[in-house]
């Protein structure tokens, strides 16, 4: 029997100030963790509807995105079902649906991955502007090891890593507004 296939997304407007969130413990997961090959680690911004072929491929899916509306602190990690996303889920832009709504329409197609979510309660996501307020920035590493728990359940053990993926240090050059890793005046 082949082994479940597992995506971990990060979901998050970067440009936005806490709302990058979910991008930001990706590139943490990704700069810390190596995987089995049935885990695969995705920075997938505000795609909304663009995920439905990542979802369907998919038997398990942790997403990490901000949330808004827990009654917590802003930077508490909750785990959360899709019926307690609906209610907090942050909405990324004007244009933007809710991540449900999403898997609600890779349920239509016939496809019916499971999934989990790990929210980082928001404090301010009125600003556009690249960084985490302190509360939320302080709050990654226990949202990392919220994904490695979840994880954990599903069988899957994290080995860690002694240098980012690429994908992490392409990640983290746009957060810091260094280099691109491997670019003319950046190394790899």
């Amino acid at each position: 029997m082949a082994p479940e296939r597992i995506t971990v997304l990060g979901i998050g407007n970067p440009l936005v100030r806490d709302e990058g969130v979910g991008v930001r413990v990706i590139e943490e997961v990704m700069a810390s963790f190596d995987f089995p090959a049935n885990v695969t680690l995705m920075d997938t911004g505000t795609m909304g509807m663009s995920m439905l072929g990542i979802l369907r491929a998919a038997d398990f899916v942790l997403v990490v995105d901000a949330v808004d509306g827990t009654g917590h602190p802003p930077g508490t990690v909750v785990r959360l079902d899709a019926a307690d996303l609906a209610d907090n889920q942050v909405l990324h832009s004007l244009h933007d649906i809710r991540f449900t709504d999403v898997l609600e329409a890779v349920r239509l197609t016939g496809a019916e991955p499971a999934s989990h979510f790990i929210g980082i309660q928001v404090k301010d996501m009125g600003a556009v502007e690249i960084g985490l307020t302190p509360e939320v920035e302080a709050a990654v590493p226990d949202a990392v090891a919220a994904v490695l728990a979840v994880l954990r359940e599903r069988g899957i053990e994290a080995s860690p890593r002694a240098d980012a993926t690429p994908d992490a240090r392409v990640l983290e050059a746009l957060r810091l507004f260094t280099p691109m890793p491997g670019g003319p005046q950046g190394s790899d």
